[in-house]
This record gives C-alpha cells, structure tokens and sequence, in this order.
C-alpha cells in the first residue's frame, strides 16, 4: 500500500530542508503552486502543511506566506 499524500508531500519538503535545498528563513511556494508540482488538491497539501507545523518545521504568517523555521527535522 503506498504512503497517503499528504505524507509524501511533506516527507519531500522536510528533505529539502535536511539536504539544505530549503534553508531556515526560506518562503515555500504559495499553496497554488505547491499543489501544481506535487499534482495534488489543496486539501492535501493543506494536511501536509499542518504535519510540518506540528513538528516546527514551518510557521505561517497571516499574510506573508510559510516560511522554514529554524528547526532541523529529527
């Protein structure tokens, strides 16, 4: 059975942020976009975002976008 969406998504984002492709600071693509190049709808995507947010990964900004934390994943 393969792995849901939603985890896939964010499993490739915090590897980008392990590998250092995304750096601490950095602004993700908005959701629009995000949903384009992974071919997914915004719910999943969405879900994906709410993971890396638990984790404190990312923090969102009303406003201004997602933005990477400090934070290194585990």
């Amino acid at each position: 059975m393969s792995e849901a969406a939603y985890l896939q998504v964010a499993r490739d984002i915090r590897e980008q942020v392990r590998s250092g492709q995304l750096k601490p600071g950095d602004k993700l693509p908005s959701f629009a976009a995000l949903c384009e190049h992974y071919d997914v709808s915004n719910t999943v995507i969405r879900a994906a975002m709410l993971i890396l947010k638990a984790e404190g990964l990312i923090d969102g900004r009303q406003g201004k976008g997602v933005y990477i934390t400090n934070q290194q994943p585990g």
